[in-house]
């Protein structure tokens, strides 16, 4: 039976309190087994609004109602408000998650700062900013991480490089189309990406005539047209919140199609590594997303 990964970003101290748990009772009800990968710093999420030149923000803002989906005041943390702490703020909701048996993992420090700066910065910054998501992780969970997946698909070669120094055996960075060893440097790392392979919500909502009452048959055409296992990357803050009753119709599509529903863990689990190819870490654009993020070649 095909399987939909099911890795849920979790980028803010709103998204951690609320649509997590919210996100776990659906997976309850379906019960769907699940990743979450949480952000353990500051929540710096009004940083982002400084990415209003950037070609294609703005659109991507006004299709996906940031304001309605994030609220004013997470809009004002860094800006006007200081950035709560979300790993301190937050523990407890965390390691609940943990507890109720689903995978859980490192998303970032500060989700806003990695993903605006990852790209040209020094392997000292990457890994002082790795490390200290690390740290956290065990302060709060009692355990080392056992995955990775990146804010806003952002990396450099220094941090796929610090995924192996940390012994994870797998991660989820980018995008493309299946599960595949990256080489940094002309060098093949030892974990596997296994990268996000559907349009994320905010990226089909709003164009071409998609809204929230038909985005998932949208969706469902998609992966009925072509059975195979895939990875799907939602958010805390939104199908854990507004569009929640939206990914229950995706879940209920799904598994109506014979789709089961898997951690990255599972995932992981079921693939032969001497069989998986590799790829250049590269960089490339996404439909419905503004700017560059790492992709998996053709």
């Amino acid at each position: 039976m095909p399987r939909i990964v099911l890795k849920i970003d979790v980028d803010t101290l709103r998204g951690t309190r609320e649509g997590v748990p919210n996100l776990a009772r659906i997976f309850d009800r379906f019960k769907a087994r699940a990743t979450f990968l949480f952000s353990l710093g500051p929540d710096h999420t009004g940083w982002a609004m400084r990415r209003v030149l950037r070609p294609g923000f703005l659109k991507k803002v006004s299709r996906t109602s940031v304001v309605e989906h994030y609220g004013v005041k997470q809009l004002m943390y860094g800006v006007l408000l200081p950035g709560p702490d979300v790993g301190a703020r937050a523990a407890s909701e965390m390691r609940a998650i943990h507890e109720a048996g689903f995978e859980c993992g490192i998303h970032t420090w500060d989700h806003v700062y990695w993903q605006d700066n990852v790209r040209a910065r020094s392997r000292e910054w990457t890994a002082g900013e790795m490390e200290k998501s690390h740290a956290r992780f065990i302060e709060v969970f009692g355990s080392p991480p056992v995955t990775h997946g990146a804010a806003g698909w952002q990396m450099n070669g220094h941090a796929f490089e610090q995924i192996d120094a940390w012994g994870m055996q797998y991660a989820s960075d980018g995008r493309g189309h299946s599960p595949y060893f990256p080489v940094v440097g002309g060098r093949q790392l030892s974990h596997v990406q296994m990268p996000t392979t559907l349009p994320t919500l905010d990226e089909v909502l709003g164009v071409d005539g998609v809204d929230t009452g038909n985005v998932a048959a949208w969706y469902l055409k998609l992966t009925g047209n072509n059975p195979r296992d895939h990875v799907f990357t939602l958010h805390a803050e939104l199908e854990g919140q507004k569009l929640a009753p939206v990914f229950e119709q995706l879940l209920d599509g799904w598994r109506a199609q014979g789709y089961t529903f898997a951690t990255m863990g599972d995932y992981h689990a079921t693939l032969d590594r001497s069989t998986l190819p590799s790829y250049p870490v590269t960089w490339g654009e996404i439909p419905g997303r503004s700017g560059e993020l790492i992709v998996q070649p053709d």
